[in-house]
This record gives C-alpha cells, sequence and structure tokens, in this order.
C-alpha cells in the first residue's frame, strides 16, 4: 500500500474523519464502475458504492496495513452489489440491465453523420443485449459481471456471492449459457449486429 494511503489511514484512526476523502477520490471510480455494471442504473451503483466505503469505514481498525486498501473496499463493494440486486428484484418496478457505464460499443461504432438505418441496427443490438441480461438471474449477472466484465478470480466472485467456489463456477457457466442461447444470430441479424460473451475463464 502506497504512503499516501498508509498515512490517510493513520490520520483517520486518528480520529481526522477527512484524511477519509483520499481513500474515496482515490478509490471510487473503480468501486462505482464495478457497481454500475452489477446494479444497471446510476442510483443503485450510487448507494452500493456509499455502503460499501460506509462499511470500509467502519471496519477500518480492523483492516491490515500490509494489505491494499483498493481490493478491500472493492471486494466490499461487490457484496453489497450483489445485496442490493437481491433486494431490487423483490421490487417488480426495477430493472436493472446495462451492461457498461458511458458510450456502448455500438455507440461508438455509430458516428455522428451516421445513416438513420445504421443508427436502428445499432440500437436494436443494444436491445437484444439488454433482453439477454433480463434473463439472468442476480447471482448469474453478478457473477458474469464480476468474470468477464472486471475479471475478477473465481474465489473473490464467490466470497462476494457467498457460495462455495464451485457454485460461482456454476453460475458464471450458466449465465454464459443463457447469454448465447438468447445472443445466438438468426437468419436477419449478422453476426457483426452482435458480440457473443466470451468463454468461461479458468479460476485463479
Amino acid at each position: 500500500m502506497e504512503n499516501t494511503e498508509q498515512e490517510a489511514i493513520r490520520r483517520i484512526l486518528a480520529g481526522d474523519r477527512d484524511a477519509f476523502r483520499v481513500l474515496m477520490d482515490r478509490h471510487l471510480p473503480a468501486v462505482l464502475r464495478m457497481t454500475y455494471r452489477i446494479t444497471g442504473n446510476s442510483v443503485d451503483a450510487e448507494e452500493a458504492a456509499q455502503e460499501a466505503f460506509l462499511l470500509a469505514y467502519q471496519k477500518l481498525p480492523g483492516f491490515r496495513e500490509q494489505a491494499a486498501f483498493g481490493t478491500w473496499v472493492y471486494r466490499i463493494a461487490m457484496n453489497c452489489s450483489f445485496d442490493l440486486v437481491k433486494r431490487r428484484t423483490r421490487d417488480l418496478g426495477w430493472n436493472a440491465v446495462p451492461l457498461d457505464p458511458g458510450p456502448t460499443a455500438d455507440n461508438l461504432a455509430v458516428s455522428r453523420g451516421a445513416s438513420p438505418e445504421a443508427e436502428l441496427l445499432a440500437g436494436e443490438a443494444l436491445q437484444r443485449r439488454e433482453r439477454a441480461m433480463l434473463t439472468l438471474t442476480p447471482m448469474e449477472r453478478t457473477a458474469f459481471v464480476l468474470r468477464h466484465l472486471e475479471e475478477q478470480p473465481v474465489r473473490d466472485i464467490a466470497e462476494a456471492l457467498g457460495v462455495p467456489v464451485n457454485s460461482a463456477k456454476q453460475a458464471i457457466f450458466r449465465a454464459v449459457a443463457k447469454l448465447r442461447r438468447e445472443l445466438t444470430p438468426h437468419s436477419s441479424t449478422t453476426s457483426a449486429d452482435i458480440r457473443p460473451p466470451v468463454f468461461v475463464k479458468e479460476s485463479r
């Protein structure tokens, strides 16, 4: 851990609450990216991130300085995001869809001067991916995002999900299988329209 973070942690433990801002400013962007990918919307992403940093602050006296604070708070945020998704799925009005914040690959592929037809095709491809994500359970969605978008080790994913490693692997396989099935090109769809998920990586 860098000296700046070590000093900030020592100041926090000594009673300087403002020093926690140093840790938040450094690690909030990565945490928010991950919580957004799992929850699917900015409001829930911010709630999960805030909850994670609050828990990190409360548990800071037990933090081992030899470890990396960023990794530690990231893992807390993984768990907070999964718990929030499980709670939200009980609300029929909640809809977690987006895979990634910001411009999508389709948006980047369509220039500002693109024809209406090209924009329509890009929008249809995005909608297919969104509908495919809706077929996943909260555990499958979280496992898929953490493994294939955030590239987290399966062991860490299992810890965040609160399940054995084999169960986390099965959730990833199920998610990939469902997405492949939903995104399989039909007769009116070319392979260029969609980008199917990659194969499940070996556990690390």
